[in-house]
């Protein structure tokens, strides 16, 4: 009998400490997820398996894909500015561009711009980041920074480190490819720089795949025999573009947007993949050209498209070679978090700073609002709160991603950023909330600029329609002593005259943007909505250009075209 009563004290008092534990343990904070923002320059949808496009069959991202369908995947993903430093500012900051500053590839953030780690330690994380920065001035507010000066280098890169001397004299050299060296800094950050019993948040950005796709030499027979499918747009104009990006009877599209074929006079492909050669020399621009006469490009002619097609190869061929070796690291990285015990307690987030043209209308580089290069990949994983297998078409930008972060963290999303929170998105299998955003606003600031040619403009995007407005006539005003404008970054040597114009496309029944129907007066009412939405988005985000009167008067005269 004492026996059993003893064996019932145990028991009692065994489930008295359990309860206790429990209680405990309940009114303790929950533990706050690592988070880990993971970002490749200029990786595009097109060369993401998941996302399903023409070089999905050629299975580029194992890796990814596999990430992919352990969470959740965003299909309606676009960046704000498509170019490095200020798609880059409106991650750091929440905010756009005439709110955080940085306009063009010269712009800077300060220190005390440096928001998204500002917030981030306020809440309790260690901070770091390891790769590309390109916001030029020292991300000081970040705890740790292995950054690559600029563009940084594919082979041998040098870094800048938190060092003796001042920013940026303190830096390390490396060697190897630079995919393979940021993914060894990182690891060994995590193995050997983190605290242990401290949340960390980690931006872990690649230099792959931008230009000039230097891959590593173990990719050097990477779909060497593979013919790679080829966009029909690199042949076919359709009723793409406008007279502000073709001119009157195509004069223009000899040296605007550089160009996969011979078809721009001033840059195109083979002057970054055939460097050193006969082909790698550019045609320079005709004087002809420049005076208004005109020698039509024939993309028809048999010998063309032969050297098209070759340059195409070879480029996407570099490209992609690229891109398989983002996505072996990334296998290396994510092996050490699962034996670590960390991939479950980690929200890992993987996208691109901007996306890219792989050759569609002819095209190569980014900056246009066209989707290719506007549309940005997006893919979060976090088992607790993210159900794998998720996929939504809710619209979210790069203001977002800093809002979204901090509240992931547990976070309150500071007043003075832009962006939105998705988490509930994120944690409700794509689901939108009430009130969610239904459009997003794009603006390229640079005009002609750094020999891609490419004229200022700026847009709305919805779901089903997109709206553009070039507004290119405003150099032709740029004596006015009061102009404030960038000449390095908005207007060089080949700076010319470009035609006002208005895009529209029709995405639900023209996704690959081949017509534009802003002349057709089936879509009078939808664009009219969309020029008023448009409006209002530029109100609303402090978009306007009042400090800039010689575009507002552009724009004021051509509103109605």
């Amino acid at each position: 009998m004492k026996y059993k009563i003893k064996v019932l004290h145990v028991l009692v008092m065994g489930l008295l400490a359990m309860t206790q534990m429990s209680c405990s343990t309940k009114e303790k904070a929950p533990k706050q997820p690592n988070i880990i923002y993971i970002m490749s320059d200029d990786h595009t949808t097109q060369g993401i398996g998941v996302y399903g496009s023409r070089l999905a069959s050629l299975n580029p991202t194992p890796t990814l894909d596999k990430l992919a369908s352990e969470g959740i995947v965003f299909d309606n993903c676009y960046v704000t500015n498509s170019i490095c430093t200020p798609s880059r500012a409106a991650i750091i900051t929440g905010q756009y561009s005439q709110a955080n500053g940085v306009l063009d590839l010269e712009g800077h953030i300060l220190p005390e711009k440096q928001y998204l780690p500002k917030e981030m330690k306020k809440l309790g994380y260690q901070t770091a980041i390891v790769g590309k920065w390109h916001l030029h001035e020292e991300p000081s507010e970040f705890d740790f920074y292995t950054v690559l000066p600029g563009q940084g280098k594919y082979f041998n890169p040098k870094f800048r480190v938190r060092g003796d001397k001042p920013w940026p004299n303190s830096t390390i050299k490396t060697e190897g490819h630079s995919s393979d060296v940021i993914t060894d800094l990182t690891l060994d950050w995590l193995k050997n720089g983190r605290k242990k019993d401290q949340p960390f948040f980690l931006m872990h950005h690649y230099k792959a795949p931008h230009d000039d796709f230097e891959y590593a030499p173990r990719y050097e027979d990477y779909l060497a025999d593979t013919f790679i499918p080829e966009p029909e747009s690199l042949y076919e104009y359709g009723n793409h573009g406008s007279v502000a990006t073709r001119g009157v009877n195509d004069s223009l599209t000899r040296f605007v947007g550089s160009s996969v074929s011979h078809r721009n006079l001033i840059r195109r492909q083979a002057n970054n993949i055939y460097k050193g050669t006969e082909e790698s020399r550019a045609y320079g621009v005709a004087a002809e050209v420049l005076e208004g006469e005109f020698v039509p490009f024939d993309h028809s002619d048999p010998k063309e498209r032969e050297y098209t097609s070759k340059v195409y190869q070879d480029y996407i061929k570099y490209y992609l070679r690229c891109v398989k070796g983002v996505d072996d690291n990334l296998a290396r990285l994510f092996k050490y978090l699962e034996e670590e015990g960390l991939m479950d307690n980690t929200v890992i987030i993987y996208t691109g700073d901007q996306g890219f043209m792989l050759g569609e209308h002819d095209y190569i580089d980014k900056r246009w609002m066209y989707d290719e290069s506007m549309r940005m990949p997006f893919i979060v994983r976090y088992p607790p709160s993210i159900k794998s297998g998720s996929r939504t078409d809710a619209i979210i930008n790069n203001t977002d991603f800093a809002p979204t972060m901090i509240e992931l963290a547990g976070g309150t999303v500071p007043e003075y950023m832009q962006g939105h929170s998705f988490k509930y998105i994120l944690e409700n299998e794509g689901e939108e909330p009430e009130g969610w955003q239904q459009s997003t606003y794009y603006r390229y600031w640079m005009h002609l600029a750094h020999r891609h040619q490419n004229p200022a403009h700026f847009g709305i995007r919805t779901k089903d329609y997109k709206l553009i407005f070039f507004y290119g006539k405003y150099w032709v005003d740029t004596d006015d002593p009061n102009a404030d404008w960038n000449k390095k970054s908005w207007g060089n040597a080949f700076t010319i005259h470009t035609p006002v114009a208005w895009e529209f496309y029709d995405l639900k029944n023209d996704p690959k943007e081949m017509n534009n129907a802003y002349a057709d007066p089936a879509y009078t009412d939808i664009i009219a909505d969309l020029k008023e939405q448009l409006a209002a988005k530029r109100k609303e985000l402090n978009e306007e250009d009042i400090n800039y009167p010689h575009i507002q008067k552009v724009i004021d005269e051509h509103w109605d075209d």
